[in-house]
């Protein structure tokens, strides 16, 4: 393609996505507060249109990677939605009710409330790992609180993004809900459309991007970013009830989870049980390797390479790189297994870098204190976890660390609550969206206050001094 070429097919892109939030925005004032029964009925239609396609969209998936667990798309991708619909039309018609507040004795007799009504049209950026759950789990979200909403599908899952356009155009009108796709460029144009909340699931580095463009339209913002979100082994745990507990999350799609564990805490003296455990675990789970029908490949080549090379990086530097069974990778498939990656040092670039692979560092401490810093002297994650039953260590960690979520004896699910917020802070995000929370974050929380004939306002009004007026203030202001 031509830059003349690309020019043209980017101004194209722009022009339609222009015109599409215009279409939208146009709707939505003429429809700005959709009923419950509305809202259910989209949120029920989406459902039954997730079920329908359940198997062309796991493979989509394979197709897109090479080799997706069928598994992995339904337990990660799919189930995740339709538990978050079940939950969210069970629950909606109280997160819609307006919230009664108490007025105080200084503005009485009044009534106030607080409406949440929709904000408009919401803007999603949608990544390549979880393209369904990350593209309909916050559309869920966006419909549950009356909002139209616009998707960028990810340019890397081309065959899922065909098989959820079709179910989406099959659901709602363009004007209810439109789907985009195209390269970085496309991207970008859509991030600084003036949507009226964008939604963002990426990288830190890309996330920094999205605000700055946003920023310009004072677009509010949710990133769901990223980062190095560490697990920690804590003396007292049986190693393999430790490995047993965070295995699955670090297999799953392959590590390519923005919560998956990214480095592991072990004390120095367990450090041998724990590579030989994991070993152990993983060749159960996977008992051939690369070749396992259960183990997703890595997306694509381009980030096959980046582990690669990464890997190389650390070798050179000094690591101890262990791989997790006999058949560790295939170059032309884009497939490679777990990698336990020791004797790690600063300067490699997978200590400085989210892995978001089949890499997996680990980290030997001698002190549990010194392994809280470690933690406490890093960006803040996404996700931390702990492997104790010591109470006092569990309301330690909980207390004194900072991570978008945590999860004891156990890793990544806690992703799957519906009842509670799931986002970043610092560096791995900001805003939260799931369950009420995110109802809440895709809504004007409008606060009304109501009077009947009387007002106690004239109370307090010009001309100043009268001795009413001195009674009140010496009667609030003690």
């Amino acid at each position: 393609m031509t830059v003349a070429e690309n020019i043209t097919t980017s101004s194209i892109d722009t022009a339609v996505m222009e015109k599409t939030l215009l279409e939208q925005r146009t709707r939505y004032m003429a429809e700005p507060m959709p009923s419950l029964q509305q809202r259910l009925d989209k949120l029920k239609a989406l459902k039954k249109a997730l079920l329908k396609h359940k198997q062309p969209l796991c493979d989509a998936l394979n197709q897109d990677y090479g080799r997706r667990s069928p598994q992995d798309t339904l337990l990660a991708d799919i189930l995740p939605c339709i538990m978050n619909i079940n939950y969210t039309v069970k629950h909606l018609k109280k997160w819609m009710k307006p919230s009664r507040r108490h007025a105080g004795m200084m503005l009485a007799p009044a009534k106030v409330e607080v409406v949440y009504q929709p904000l408009g049209v919401v803007g999603i950026v949608v990544p390549w790992n979880f393209p369904v759950m990350l593209s309909i789990g916050p559309l869920i979200t966006a419909l549950a609180a009356g909002n139209r909403a616009m998707i960028k599908l990810s340019e890397f899952t081309p065959y899922t993004n065909k098989v959820l356009h079709e179910l989406l155009a099959e659901t709602f009108s363009h004007d209810e809900v439109a789907t985009f796709e195209g390269e970085a460029d496309t991207a970008a144009a859509f991030t600084a459309l003036p949507f009226d909340h964008l939604l963002f699931t990426g990288s830190t580095a890309v996330g920094r991007h999205v605000m700055r463009a946003a920023a310009d339209n004072l677009t509010p913002v949710t990133l769901e970013l990223g980062g190095k979100s560490p697990a920690l082994i804590a003396p007292d745990m049986p190693m393999a009830l430790a490995v047993e507990r965070m295995i699955h999350g670090k297999s799953l799609n392959a590590g390519q989870i923005c919560v998956a564990p990214d480095y592991v805490l072990v004390p120095d003296d367990k450090v041998e049980d724990f590579v030989a455990e994991y070993q152990k675990q993983f060749r159960k789970m996977y008992p051939q390797g690369i070749d396992s029908q259960d183990f997703s490949s890595v997306v694509n080549p381009r980030q096959y390479s980046r582990l690669q090379e990464w890997l190389k990086d650390a070798r050179q530097k000094g690591a101890k790189v262990i791989p997790c069974h006999e058949q560790s990778s295939n170059d032309q498939q884009h497939r490679m297994i777990t990698h336990l990656v020791l004797d790690t040092s600063e300067e490699m670039i997978l200590m400085q870098e989210e892995i978001f692979g089949p890499l997996l560092s680990v980290i030997p401490y001698q002190h549990i204190d010194q392994a809280l810093d470690f933690i406490r002297q890093r960006p803040r994650p996404l996700a931390l976890y702990l492997m104790s039953f010591d109470p006092e260590l569990q309301q330690q960690v909980k207390t004194t660390t900072h991570a978008g979520g945590m999860c004891i004896n156990e890793a990544v699910f806690h992703v799957g609550a519906d009842d509670a917020p799931f986002g970043g802070i610092g560096p791995s995000g900001m805003g939260h969206y799931h369950g009420k929370e995110g109802f809440l974050t895709l809504s004007k929380a409008k606060t009304v206050l109501s009077r009947g004939k009387f007002s106690s306002a004239k109370l307090v009004a010009p001309p100043y001094g009268g001795w009413l007026q001195k009674l009140v203030l010496a009667f609030f202001l003690r």
